[in-house]
């Protein structure tokens, strides 16, 4: 396929009726209980899954001619939900869970976001390939809207501080794996764009160049959870905009 011009109908049409699509379901599912988000999530990551496996298989067989392709590899900031999303519902009611909530709601929903405001990473020449893209990021704001609307998401300061603990971790969990897969990947494989790859990525990308990974690394995390903070700004406002009322009762 041709890919789709940035801002262009498709990308315009898809943006705005999944918003509205996700925005509707969330509210829908405002009540949901223990077990209904059990299915909810479990749901999501089952689809994400099946659907990342196909993108695996296409990459490997098709595109990459029976060559890995180790940019791909499934440990990307917007993959991570894939898995949250089917290790959560299994944990009891704890900080841990509760981190992967909050999470999902402020990296994660500013990573879908991000994607439908600069498209360039999710239009591709392959239509499975595409709509696959602009799916994964508009499910990755439906469950960050979903958990918001059903009192799941980060409301306090104190659960915006466990989202940034937890990516992290997620970030030296990304290193690592890109150090162990450095050699085989021949210096392909820039998960979470934390190096020691040159990042992708535009800005960072400069800096990186100019001063080194390791120059742009914390560079690139600060101002990733800067991002993930103003997601979470307007529901912390809003908290506290409801807590002054019920105090003034």
């Amino acid at each position: 396929m041709e890919k789709p011009k940035a801002y262009g109908p498709f990308h315009l049409i898809f943006t705005f009726v999944g918003l509205a699509v996700c925005i509707l379901l969330a509210y829908l599912l405002r009540h949901t209980g223990k077990r209904g988000n059990k299915a909810v999530l479990l749901s999501v990551g089952i689809f994400l899954a099946v659907t990342e496996i196909y993108k695996q298989l296409f990459y490997y067989y098709y595109i990459g001619d029976h060559t890995y392709q180790w940019w791909i590899f499934p440990f990307q900031l917007c993959s991570v939900p894939m898995y949250l999303c089917l290790i959560a519902p299994f944990l009891k009611e704890g900080k841990a869970q509760s981190a992967m909530y909050h999470f999902m709601t402020t990296f994660n929903l500013l990573g879908g976001l991000m994607a439908f405001i600069e498209p360039s990473g999710i239009v591709h020449e392959y239509w499975t390939l595409t709509l696959h893209a602009f799916l994964w990021h508009m499910v990755l704001i439906f469950v960050g809207f979903y958990l918001i609307a059903s009192g799941r998401g980060a409301r306090t300061l104190k659960d915006y501080r466990s989202s940034v603990f937890l990516f992290l971790a997620l970030a030296a969990m990304a290193f690592i794996i890109n150090l162990i897969f450095w050699i085989p990947s021949e210096g392909d494989i820039k998960m979470f764009y934390v190096g020691p790859a040159i990042s992708p990525l535009a800005v960072f990308k400069e800096i990186a160049t100019a001063c080194g990974w390791y120059v742009n690394t914390p560079i690139y995390l600060v101002a990733v959870s800067l991002g993930a903070y103003l997601i979470f700004l307007p529901v912390y406002l809003w908290e506290r905009r409801k807590e002054k009322a019920l105090s003034k009762k």
